[in-house]
């Protein structure tokens, strides 16, 4: 199977890019604002039953038929695969309520090492973890809490980071694998018709708001069996022999690929483009390219607008990437940026040293070869030539410098 790569695994659009499902979508709208609003009205009725009744088979059975009515239909797959003696629970991730509806099949813990403190982290169900205390620290205290005799099970999300759940695992952190002896599986697939299950950066009240917009979303759970440590195994090596074992049995069952990518690559992936968007765009509308088009090609839009623009940063070293980019997003072209940028270069030391005769101060200094100008003309028409000359002499020598860089013939250099 060919390895995903970050933009097959995260909906970066909420909305679906199919223009039938997308008219069915805006028919169903009215409908879903205000099923959304009957839902916040229940789902106040949920948290406080939740809350209200002690921890038994009972109050699970209930909370999970009124959060059917919420529209989190619950399933699970080979439920007498779930040993009741295993400590620790590993899951893939998909969405921000994945440990509540594995809360809602078996008691279980889920730390809560980032976000949201206090009365809101207890309210989503989550048990509070100090993450100051470094994750050797909070790794001991999670160990401890496993041999705790009646303690529930800890459930972790070892991918750290949500995925669309339909091409590949985040890299699994590997620290968890070395807290219990037996480790528990579990296989997470969700399902939800006309919108994503989640976008980067979106907050957790967001989620649950478009969760209650839809019709419904469906959590399947599958148990996997046990994996436990082979007798003899030190602690490095019972590690690394169950995360790899859990990693593939886990990418297995849901049929997808386990990549090397991790939470940070996703995070930096987001930032880059998040920059680059406004630049990706302005570039396609200036090309006149329609919209849907303009979804679809933008990663191929933004490597090769990168590529060109290392190519000008080349030629000219001096001048910010930024402003490159943003004359190829109008130009489209190498040497037209080229010359843009050598013209706009000497404009701004021409009126410097215009500057300079009336009073005026000027730091910038051209590091590209200058003709010979004894002095400022005293006409229009010798200043225009004297500028002329400047101009073309830069934009020669900027020229014959890409030709030498990318080893073009002088005919090719265009």
């Amino acid at each position: 199977m060919e390895t995903p790569v970050i933009e097959d695994m995260i909906d970066f659009r909420r909305l679906p890019k199919d223009t039938l499902v997308f008219l069915l979508l805006v028919i169903y709208f009215p409908v879903g604002v205000c099923l959304m609003l009957l839902r916040i009205f229940i789902g106040v009725h949920v948290f406080l039953v939740s809350c209200a009744l002690p921890e038994s088979f009972l109050r699970r059975f209930i909370v999970r038929v009124m959060c059917s009515v919420l529209g989190m239909h619950v399933r699970q797959q080979n439920p007498r695969s779930r040993d009741k003696n295993t400590k620790l629970y590993i899951c893939n991730h998909v969405t921000e309520f994945d440990h509540n509806i594995i809360n809602l099949l078996t008691p279980c813990c889920t730390p809560q090492f980032e976000g949201s403190t206090g009365f809101v982290c207890w309210a989503r169900g989550f048990m509070e973890v100090h993450s100051a205390l470094g994750r050797g620290a909070i790794g001991e205290s999670l160990q401890r809490y496993c041999s705790t005799e009646g303690a529930s099970p800890l459930l972790l999300l070892p991918e750290e980071d949500t995925t669309n759940g339909r091409a590949g695992l985040l890299k699994f952190s590997s620290w968890p694998f070395s807290l219990t002896d037996s480790i528990q599986p579990v296989a997470l697939r969700v399902a939800r018709p006309l919108i994503a299950l989640s976008t980067p950066e979106t907050s957790w009240l967001a989620e649950l708001l478009w969760t209650f917009f839809s019709p419904f979303t469906v959590y399947h759970v599958s148990w996997l069996p046990p994996v436990s440590r082979e007798d003899g195994e030190n602690l490095l090596t019972r590690q690394c022999h169950v995360f790899a074992v859990l990693w593939l049995l886990l990418a297995g069952e849901l049929g997808l690929v386990s990549t090397k990518i991790t939470k940070a690559d996703k995070a930096e992936h987001i930032k880059r483009k998040r920059r680059a968007l406004p630049q990706t765009s302005t570039s396609l509308r200036a090309g006149s390219i329609g919209l849907g088009f303009m979804v679809q090609g933008l990663g191929a839009e933004e490597r090769r607008i990168a590529q060109m623009a290392q190519q000008v940063k080349d030629v000219l070293p001096d001048i910010p990437l930024n402003v490159i980019t943003k004359d190829l997003a109008k130009t489209n072209c190498v040497n037209v940026t080229i010359t843009n940028l050598l013209e706009n270069k000497e404009e701004s030391s021409a009126e410097d040293t215009e500057g300079s005769l009336f009073g005026g101060s000027s730091n910038f200094i051209l590091s590209s070869p200058q003709p010979a100008a004894k002095s400022f003309g005293k006409s229009p028409a010798d200043r225009h030539l004297s500028l002329q000359e400047r101009k073309e002499a830069l934009y020669n020598f900027a020229r014959r410098r890409y030709i030498e860089k990318y080893g073009l013939d002088q005919e090719d250099g265009h």
